[in-house]
């Protein structure tokens, strides 16, 4: 009998591609399945970013290349990170992998073992808490508060940390709360921090581009006193709607890029070649189509924040960020799970429970407002409609 390593019992997976396979099932079957599970942008990628990739292979580009990135799309995200953050980064220090969750799992790996804790939000992205239990450490959930519109309270977090505390991970705009910590709770927190010169932060900004309500995005890459310590997390997944093309990249501290770097070799490789020149079009082409995006996740926001909230036993909080609500259905009398099962079976709307991202996220639901506003329309009519014909 084959035996795998104990730690594979430890991981986790991402329950929204549990809900899409089961969607696709229906869909198979002829039903009309309206899916707001997956985070996934509904728009194609810019045509000039896949001209960029064609150019590249037609040009040659077929080869290996450096494991952390070719030297033109790291000096390319050095001036996008100049440009949107306003810090001065040296290219060495971006390892550019396939995808954020790379940058987090390295992280991750590189700060995880037995004996030691990680803090990660809650509710949150479920690979942190995956990742950090396979690797034999102690995940120590972060409660992000509704009432703060998914805030963390500074003083708490700073409070949880311990000396086998050895990183503390921060998402801003958030997945799966659409939440954005202020940015007078990042300065406490900073300012905290100090105190712990043991811990490293891991900062997963792939939101970032998609903040509204004329709220400039607040990046912990701005305070210099974090720059020994902090691992930022980015991409163009989102941004650029890119899922597909499996790309993203971290900006490490100088003596632990080597680190990323010498991961990256025994993981992957590199990151094939074409998407990287096909990043770098991203980067330093037309933003054009980037904003007519966010602009409509803007208005898909604020449409579903009003349909939501006028459902019998729902509130949602205003999502400042990424394109996620995350209602509160206490009211409903339904659980996380009940309303994610049911809401698919009979009323055919996707959507993921709030426990597939903690504990905490009981009593929640994630709706994707990554599609049209039409469908988001549609789909909160039919639970409407269902909740209309509860006993």
């Amino acid at each position: 009998m084959l035996l795998p390593a104990v730690a594979m019992d430890r991981l986790g997976t991402e329950s929204a591609f549990e809900v899409l396979a089961r969607a696709q099932t229906l869909q198979a079957q002829g039903r009309d399945v309206i899916n707001l599970g997956i985070g996934q942008p509904d728009f194609p990628t810019p045509g000039h970013i896949v001209e960029a990739a064609v150019k590249a292979l037609r040009d040659g580009h077929h080869g290996y290349t450096p494991a952390n990135g070719i030297p033109p799309l790291r000096e390319a995200v050095a001036r996008d990170m100049a440009h949107h953050r306003g810090v001065t980064v040296d290219p060495d220090d971006v390892v550019v992998v396939p995808g954020g969750k790379v940058t987090m799992a390295f992280a991750i790996q590189m700060f995880g073992e037995p004996g030691a804790e990680i803090l990660y939000p809650d509710p949150g992205f479920p690979i942190y808490r995956s990742m950090i239990a396979f690797t034999g450490a102690m995940p120590v959930p972060v409660r992000l508060y509704e009432a703060n519109g998914f805030s963390f309270d500074a003083d708490e977090v700073l409070g949880q940390i311990t000396p086998r505390t050895r990183l503390l991970i921060v998402n801003s705009p958030a997945n799966p709360t659409g939440g954005v910590v202020p940015k007078d709770e990042l300065d406490k927190l900073v300012r905290g921090l100090a105190e712990h010169p043991h811990v490293a932060v891991l900062s997963d900004e792939i939101y970032a581009r998609m903040v509204y309500d004329n709220v400039p995005h607040a990046s912990l890459t701005t305070y210099p006193e974090l720059q020994d310590r902090l691992i930022l997390l980015d991409g163009w997944s989102k941004t650029y709607a890119m899922t597909g093309w499996r790309i993203g990249w971290g900006v490490w501290p100088k003596a632990m890029a080597p680190l990323a770097t010498r991961l990256a070799i025994n993981v992957n490789s590199c990151v094939n070649a074409a998407t990287q020149w096909a990043a770098i079009a991203a980067l330093e082409g037309p933003q054009d189509e980037v904003d007519a995006m966010v602009h409509a996740f803007d208005d898909r926001r604020l449409r579903i924040l009003e349909l939501l909230n006028a459902l019998p036993g729902v509130r949602c909080a205003r999502p400042g960020g990424a394109f996620y609500a995350f209602p509160n259905i206490e009211g409903t009398g339904l659980t996380a799970r009940q309303a994610q099962d049911r809401w698919l079976a009979d009323a055919s709307v996707a959507v993921i429970a709030g426990t597939s991202f903690g504990d905490l996220g009981e009593g929640f639901v994630r709706f994707s407002y990554a599609a049209s506003l039409e469908r988001i329309e549609e789909a909160v009519a039919r639970i409407a409609l269902w909740l209309e014909a509860q006993p």
